[in-house]
């Protein structure tokens, strides 16, 4: 029987195999937010707010947060013009 290790990504609790790395986790938790992290239309930073590599092993107790950018174009309107 294997011991799961829980880390938590932007505030969810997730529970892996002990040694997932970032993108296994990610993969565990959300596939679309993997998939956006793949393409590079997503960051992950770790709790203080370090950028972390896909290849980087969890730990127990591991704080992630997952930030995705905008598809928003150029062209957008701006409000205040």
């Amino acid at each position: 029987m294997t011991t799961l290790s829980r880390i938590y990504i932007n505030g969810a609790p997730v529970d892996v195999e002990p040694g997932t790395d970032v993108r296994g986790a990610l993969r565990s938790h959300d596939e679309a937010l993997a998939a956006a992290y793949e393409a590079g239309r997503a960051r992950v930073t770790d709790a203080r707010g370090i950028e972390v590599a896909g290849e980087q092993q969890l730990s127990a107790g591991s704080i992630l947060r997952v930030v995705t950018r905008s598809s928003r174009g150029e062209g957008g309107s701006d409000a205040d013009a």
